[in-house]
Protein backbone atom coordinates (compact mmCIF):
# COMPACT_ATOMS: atom_id res chain seq x y z
CA UNK A 1 0.00 0.00 0.00
CA UNK A 2 2.79 2.42 0.88
CA UNK A 3 4.54 1.71 -2.43
CA UNK A 4 1.31 2.36 -4.35
CA UNK A 5 0.83 5.65 -2.50
CA UNK A 6 4.34 6.73 -3.43
CA UNK A 7 3.79 5.81 -7.07
CA UNK A 8 0.56 7.82 -7.15
CA UNK A 9 2.46 10.79 -5.69
CA UNK A 10 5.09 10.77 -8.45
CA UNK A 11 3.01 12.45 -11.20
CA UNK A 12 1.71 14.99 -8.67
CA UNK A 13 5.25 15.82 -7.59
CA UNK A 14 6.44 16.12 -11.20
CA UNK A 15 3.54 18.43 -11.98
CA UNK A 16 4.32 20.53 -8.90
CA UNK A 17 8.04 20.63 -9.78
CA UNK A 18 7.23 21.90 -13.27
CA UNK A 19 4.86 24.55 -11.85
CA UNK A 20 7.65 25.79 -9.53
CA UNK A 21 10.15 25.83 -12.39
CA UNK A 22 7.76 27.72 -14.66
CA UNK A 23 7.13 30.28 -11.91
CA UNK A 24 10.88 30.93 -11.64
CA UNK A 25 11.21 31.14 -15.42
CA UNK A 26 8.55 33.87 -15.62
CA UNK A 27 9.70 35.92 -12.62
CA UNK A 28 13.48 35.61 -12.36
CA UNK A 29 15.11 34.88 -15.72
CA UNK A 30 15.52 38.54 -16.70
CA UNK A 31 16.49 39.96 -13.30
CA UNK A 32 19.68 42.09 -13.57
CA UNK A 33 21.65 40.20 -10.91
CA UNK A 34 20.97 36.89 -12.66
CA UNK A 35 21.99 38.30 -16.04
CA UNK A 36 25.24 39.63 -14.58
CA UNK A 37 26.08 36.45 -12.69
CA UNK A 38 24.88 33.94 -15.27
CA UNK A 39 25.81 35.61 -18.57
CA UNK A 40 28.08 38.63 -18.33
CA UNK A 41 30.54 37.29 -15.77
CA UNK A 42 31.44 34.12 -17.73
CA UNK A 43 31.73 36.23 -20.88
CA UNK A 44 34.13 38.74 -19.28
CA UNK A 45 36.20 35.91 -17.78
CA UNK A 46 36.42 34.27 -21.20
CA UNK A 47 37.48 37.53 -22.86
CA UNK A 48 40.14 38.17 -20.22
CA UNK A 49 41.56 34.68 -20.63
CA UNK A 50 41.34 34.90 -24.43
CA UNK A 51 43.23 38.22 -24.50
CA UNK A 52 45.89 36.82 -22.19
CA UNK A 53 46.24 33.65 -24.24
CA UNK A 54 46.49 35.35 -27.63
CA UNK A 55 48.57 38.23 -26.31
CA UNK A 56 51.07 35.86 -24.78
CA UNK A 57 51.44 33.70 -27.87
CA UNK A 58 53.70 34.20 -30.86
CA UNK A 59 52.47 36.73 -33.43
CA UNK A 60 50.15 34.91 -35.82
CA UNK A 61 50.87 34.80 -39.54
CA UNK A 62 47.26 35.64 -40.30
CA UNK A 63 43.84 36.17 -38.76
CA UNK A 64 43.00 32.49 -39.08
CA UNK A 65 45.42 31.61 -36.29
CA UNK A 66 43.72 33.95 -33.81
CA UNK A 67 40.28 32.65 -34.79
CA UNK A 68 41.49 29.07 -34.25
CA UNK A 69 42.88 29.98 -30.82
CA UNK A 70 39.60 31.59 -29.79
CA UNK A 71 37.65 28.63 -31.12
CA UNK A 72 39.74 26.29 -29.00
CA UNK A 73 38.62 28.20 -25.88
CA UNK A 74 34.89 27.75 -26.60
CA UNK A 75 34.62 24.41 -24.70
CA UNK A 76 36.04 26.15 -21.61
CA UNK A 77 33.59 29.01 -22.07
CA UNK A 78 30.73 26.51 -22.26
CA UNK A 79 31.85 24.86 -19.01
CA UNK A 80 32.01 28.08 -16.96
CA UNK A 81 28.79 29.38 -18.58
CA UNK A 82 26.98 26.26 -17.41
CA UNK A 83 28.52 26.58 -13.95
CA UNK A 84 27.49 30.20 -13.43
CA UNK A 85 24.16 30.28 -15.27
CA UNK A 86 22.80 27.05 -13.76
CA UNK A 87 23.67 28.02 -10.19
CA UNK A 88 22.43 31.63 -10.37
CA UNK A 89 18.63 31.25 -10.31
CA UNK A 90 17.97 29.56 -6.96
CA UNK A 91 20.33 31.69 -4.80
CA UNK A 92 18.35 34.72 -6.01
CA UNK A 93 14.79 33.38 -6.13
CA UNK A 94 14.69 31.49 -2.83
CA UNK A 95 15.96 34.29 -0.50
CA UNK A 96 13.61 36.76 -2.22
CA UNK A 97 10.67 34.41 -1.72
CA UNK A 98 11.66 33.92 1.91
CA UNK A 99 11.51 37.69 2.35
CA UNK A 100 8.13 37.86 0.60
CA UNK A 101 6.88 34.85 2.65
CA UNK A 102 5.88 33.00 -0.54
CA UNK A 103 8.48 30.33 0.16
CA UNK A 104 6.62 29.41 3.35
CA UNK A 105 3.56 28.67 1.22
CA UNK A 106 5.59 26.32 -0.97
CA UNK A 107 6.96 24.53 2.08
CA UNK A 108 3.47 24.09 3.54
CA UNK A 109 1.86 23.11 0.23
CA UNK A 110 0.64 19.49 -0.19
CA UNK A 111 3.69 18.49 -2.22
CA UNK A 112 6.80 16.65 -1.22
CA UNK A 113 10.03 18.43 -0.38
CA UNK A 114 11.67 16.50 -3.21
CA UNK A 115 9.28 18.17 -5.68
CA UNK A 116 10.20 21.60 -4.32
CA UNK A 117 13.95 21.01 -4.58
CA UNK A 118 13.62 19.39 -8.02
CA UNK A 119 11.41 22.22 -9.31
CA UNK A 120 13.88 24.88 -8.23
CA UNK A 121 16.67 22.89 -9.88
CA UNK A 122 14.75 22.46 -13.15
CA UNK A 123 14.41 26.23 -13.54
CA UNK A 124 18.20 26.65 -13.32
CA UNK A 125 18.75 23.72 -15.67
CA UNK A 126 16.57 25.08 -18.47
CA UNK A 127 18.04 28.56 -18.08
CA UNK A 128 21.57 27.21 -18.29
CA UNK A 129 20.99 25.02 -21.33
CA UNK A 130 19.41 27.94 -23.16
CA UNK A 131 22.30 30.28 -22.33
CA UNK A 132 24.96 27.64 -23.18
CA UNK A 133 23.54 27.19 -26.67
CA UNK A 134 24.56 30.78 -27.51
CA UNK A 135 28.38 30.31 -27.30
CA UNK A 136 27.97 26.85 -28.83
CA UNK A 137 26.29 28.28 -31.95
CA UNK A 138 28.70 31.23 -32.09
CA UNK A 139 31.64 28.82 -31.96
CA UNK A 140 30.29 26.82 -34.88
CA UNK A 141 29.28 29.79 -37.05
CA UNK A 142 32.13 32.23 -36.41
CA UNK A 143 35.08 30.21 -35.10
CA UNK A 144 34.72 27.09 -37.20
CA UNK A 145 34.26 24.71 -34.25
CA UNK A 146 33.49 21.17 -35.32
CA UNK A 147 31.38 18.97 -33.05
CA UNK A 148 32.31 15.32 -33.31
CA UNK A 149 29.56 13.97 -31.01
CA UNK A 150 26.54 16.32 -30.81
CA UNK A 151 24.56 13.87 -28.66
CA UNK A 152 27.36 13.62 -26.11
CA UNK A 153 27.76 17.41 -26.07
CA UNK A 154 24.05 18.01 -25.48
CA UNK A 155 24.03 15.32 -22.78
CA UNK A 156 27.01 17.03 -21.15
CA UNK A 157 25.20 20.38 -21.15
CA UNK A 158 22.01 18.90 -19.68
CA UNK A 159 23.67 16.80 -16.97
CA UNK A 160 26.04 19.60 -16.00
CA UNK A 161 23.24 22.16 -15.89
CA UNK A 162 21.14 19.93 -13.64
CA UNK A 163 24.20 19.24 -11.48
CA UNK A 164 25.08 22.90 -10.91
CA UNK A 165 21.47 24.03 -10.54
CA UNK A 166 21.10 21.34 -7.86
CA UNK A 167 24.24 22.76 -6.25
CA UNK A 168 22.72 26.25 -6.35
CA UNK A 169 19.49 24.95 -4.79
CA UNK A 170 21.53 23.26 -2.08
CA UNK A 171 23.44 26.44 -1.22
CA UNK A 172 20.18 28.43 -1.23
CA UNK A 173 18.96 26.24 1.64
CA UNK A 174 20.96 28.54 3.94
CA UNK A 175 18.17 30.19 5.97
CA UNK A 176 18.50 33.85 5.03
CA UNK A 177 16.41 36.46 3.21
CA UNK A 178 19.54 38.22 1.90
CA UNK A 179 20.53 37.32 -1.66
CA UNK A 180 24.06 38.65 -1.08
CA UNK A 181 24.74 36.18 1.74
CA UNK A 182 23.80 33.19 -0.40
CA UNK A 183 25.76 34.47 -3.41
CA UNK A 184 28.83 35.02 -1.23
CA UNK A 185 28.72 31.40 -0.06
CA UNK A 186 28.15 30.21 -3.62
CA UNK A 187 31.08 32.22 -4.99
CA UNK A 188 33.35 30.66 -2.37
CA UNK A 189 32.56 27.40 -4.13
CA UNK A 190 32.38 28.48 -7.77
CA UNK A 191 35.62 30.44 -8.10
CA UNK A 192 37.94 27.68 -6.81
CA UNK A 193 36.18 25.20 -9.10
CA UNK A 194 37.20 27.22 -12.17
CA UNK A 195 40.90 27.07 -11.37
CA UNK A 196 40.94 23.49 -10.07
CA UNK A 197 38.98 21.77 -12.82
CA UNK A 198 41.07 22.00 -15.98
CA UNK A 199 38.58 24.32 -17.67
CA UNK A 200 41.08 26.41 -19.63
CA UNK A 201 44.20 24.40 -18.79
CA UNK A 202 44.04 20.68 -19.76
CA UNK A 203 44.16 18.26 -16.84
CA UNK A 204 47.27 16.66 -18.31
CA UNK A 205 49.07 20.00 -17.94
CA UNK A 206 48.24 20.35 -14.24
CA UNK A 207 50.73 19.22 -11.58
CA UNK A 208 50.06 15.95 -9.78
CA UNK A 209 48.41 17.60 -6.75
CA UNK A 210 46.25 19.69 -9.08
CA UNK A 211 45.00 16.63 -10.92
CA UNK A 212 44.22 14.89 -7.62
CA UNK A 213 42.15 17.86 -6.38
CA UNK A 214 40.44 18.25 -9.76
CA UNK A 215 38.84 14.82 -9.49
CA UNK A 216 36.72 16.08 -6.56
CA UNK A 217 35.21 18.85 -8.69
CA UNK A 218 32.05 18.29 -10.77
CA UNK A 219 33.30 20.98 -13.17
CA UNK A 220 36.22 18.68 -14.08
CA UNK A 221 33.83 16.07 -15.46
CA UNK A 222 31.75 18.75 -17.17
CA UNK A 223 34.78 20.18 -18.97
CA UNK A 224 36.09 16.73 -19.89
CA UNK A 225 32.75 15.55 -21.32
CA UNK A 226 32.27 18.78 -23.28
CA UNK A 227 35.73 18.41 -24.83
CA UNK A 228 34.92 14.83 -25.76
CA UNK A 229 31.75 16.05 -27.46
CA UNK A 230 33.80 18.51 -29.51
CA UNK A 231 36.85 16.50 -30.57
CA UNK A 232 36.54 12.99 -29.12
CA UNK A 233 39.52 13.53 -26.79
CA UNK A 234 39.11 13.22 -23.02
CA UNK A 235 41.35 12.82 -20.00
CA UNK A 236 38.72 10.70 -18.25
CA UNK A 237 36.39 8.05 -19.69
CA UNK A 238 33.17 9.70 -20.97
CA UNK A 239 31.16 6.95 -19.26
CA UNK A 240 32.85 7.83 -15.96
CA UNK A 241 32.16 11.53 -16.59
CA UNK A 242 28.45 10.77 -16.99
CA UNK A 243 28.30 8.49 -13.94
CA UNK A 244 30.12 10.96 -11.69
CA UNK A 245 27.92 13.87 -12.81
CA UNK A 246 24.85 11.70 -12.11
CA UNK A 247 26.26 10.90 -8.65
CA UNK A 248 26.79 14.60 -7.92
CA UNK A 249 23.20 15.34 -8.99
CA UNK A 250 21.81 12.67 -6.67
CA UNK A 251 24.07 13.83 -3.84
CA UNK A 252 23.15 17.52 -4.22
CA UNK A 253 19.44 16.70 -4.43
CA UNK A 254 19.52 14.39 -1.40
CA UNK A 255 21.59 16.76 0.74
CA UNK A 256 19.40 19.67 -0.36
CA UNK A 257 16.28 17.78 0.76
CA UNK A 258 17.89 17.13 4.12
CA UNK A 259 18.89 20.76 4.69
CA UNK A 260 15.53 22.22 3.64
CA UNK A 261 13.81 19.82 5.99
CA UNK A 262 16.22 20.66 8.81
CA UNK A 263 16.00 24.44 8.38
CA UNK A 264 12.21 24.48 8.03
CA UNK A 265 11.17 22.16 10.86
Amino acid sequence: MEMRARLRQVPLDLSAAWAIARKDMIIYYLRPNIIVSGILFPLFMFLAFAIGTIGGSAPPTGGTSEIAQLGALIPGLLAITVLFSASSIEPVSIPIERRMKTFDRLISAPISLQALVLGESISGTLYSVGIALIPLVIGVLFFGNQILSPVVLLLALFLSSLCFSSMGTLVASYPTENVGEVMSILNLIRFPLIFLSGVFIPLSSLPGWGQAVAFFSPLTYTSDLIRFGYNGASHISPILDILVLAAFIIGFQAFGNYLYRKFNE
